[in-house]
């Protein structure tokens, strides 16, 4: 009996420190990638990743790191390079979580950032994905305020694009900023981005 208590303690004991260093890592990575060094951020995401085999998170974030630093990218390898990177985690993450929304958010955002490079050759093919992965990604979680601020500021570039007008989405993202008054992230660690970014499209919203 006693042994049996010693090692339920030291399973107990290494899983409380596993928690611990993962908690650690990913407040590091968060820190790493406020400095604007987007290599070690993604890197150390990746590690964590590893480290987590059955965590959607890390790889979520590696992801969103290569994704979002993809926009404005003009050379084309450097893209290509980021994106497949971003590509690469995002399946990993849903391998793990599927019918994730954030997830699908997060693989729009991608095509987004295609279509944002070169929206002559990637609009016909992507834009249709866009639209389908926000849909899908509202039907699972209406109140979740990044599918829909998301898919707001998606439908306001291709009204900018096509020269019709960005008003009727004002709606949207008025109705984001309240979804993300109330909404609580699951952990410290799930998303909980976006807010700034709806107050900032707002201000400008109509004009």
């Amino acid at each position: 009996m006693k042994h049996l208590i010693i090692i339920a303690t030291l399973v107990v004991s290494g899983f409380v420190q596993s928690q611990t260093n993962y908690e650690k890592g990913m407040q590091k990575a968060f820190e790493i990638w406020e400095t604007g060094n987007i290599i070690e951020t993604s890197n150390l995401f990746e590690r964590i990743a590893n480290a987590e085999s059955d965590n959607w998170l890390p790889a979520y974030y590696a992801a969103q790191v290569n994704i979002v630093n993809s926009f404005g990218e003009r050379d084309i390898e450097k893209l290509t390079a980021k994106l497949k990177k971003g590509q690469d985690f995002i399946n990993d993450a849903k391998a793990i979580s599927k019918n994730n929304p954030e997830i699908m958010v997060l693989q729009a955002l991608l095509y987004t950032a295609w279509v944002a490079h070169d929206g002559a050759t990637y609009g016909m093919t992507m834009s249709p994905q866009v639209v389908e992965l926000y849909a899908k990604a509202k039907a699972i979680a209406p109140n979740n305020p990044r599918v829909i601020y998301c898919e707001a500021e998606w439908n306001m570039g291709s009204a900018k694009f096509f020269g019709q007008d960005t008003t009727p989405f004002c709606k949207d993202l008025e109705k984001a900023l309240e979804l993300f008054a109330n909404f609580k992230p699951e952990s410290p660690f799930h998303p909980h981005w976006g807010k700034e970014r709806v107050e900032i499209l707002l201000q400008s919203c109509g004009k």
